[in-house]
């Protein structure tokens, strides 16, 4: 196990745009041993996601929770498609960028092609919260950070959100309502999931 340094906002590396993998490079022992680390460094810091080149590797992989069902899975050359014109908008953090939070609207129903860890190919059709971590994860693998798509005068520090909550055109009467709406919606669908055959 190998806990790995994780890049800030700032490093090269967060804006640079990783390579896909091969078949061979995802057998290799030192591939899995990088998977095994990833893993272990999204689990010390308590992410949802991890992608490589928040650990300075630009390979297009992530690691992520979808579910507390599923657990910790990976997703290899990640292609992502629209399914929906729906969004939401979600308070976003990021391990790369310690302490801020910003209001992202990002589309609410997507589809995902990639190989697991294994190299077998996987899809699935994803809603709701975990549609919003894939995406933010797979836009690492770009050189896209959260902050380059927050609302307008959304960012905050984490523990002045805490205590003051969202900046006030973003608390009004009808982000209430609809946050309220999209957590009923979130506890019915529960990060609606579905796997598709290849």
């Amino acid at each position: 196990m190998a806990i790995l340094k994780v890049a800030q906002l700032g490093h090269p590396i967060l804006r640079t745009v990783s390579r896909q993998l091969t078949g061979d490079e995802i057998a290799s022992p030192g591939f899995q041993q990088f998977c095994d680390d990833l893993l272990d460094t999204m689990l010390e810091y308590d992410g949802v996601g991890l992608a490589a080149p928040q650990v300075h590797v630009p390979l297009r992989v992530v690691v992520l929770s979808l579910t507390d069902e599923r657990g910790p899975e990976f997703f290899i050359n990640p292609e992502i498609t629209v399914l929906s014109e729906t969004t939401r908008r979600t308070w976003e953090g990021c391990l790369s960028v310690e302490g801020l939070r910003g209001l992202v609207e990002r589309p609410d129903h997507v589809r995902v092609s990639a190989h697991d860890r294994d190299g077998a190919r996987k899809a699935l059709e994803i809603r709701g919260f975990g549609a919003v971590v894939l995406q933010h994860e797979r836009d690492h693998l770009d050189g896209v950070i959260y902050v380059d798509r927050i609302l307008p005068r959304s960012l905050v520090f984490t523990p002045e959100f805490r205590r003051w909550g969202p900046p006030e055109e973003y608390d009004d009467e009808a982000y209430e309502a609809e946050a309220e709406a999209e957590a009923e919606a979130e506890a019915e669908d529960a990060s609606f999931l579905r796997e598709i055959p290849s």
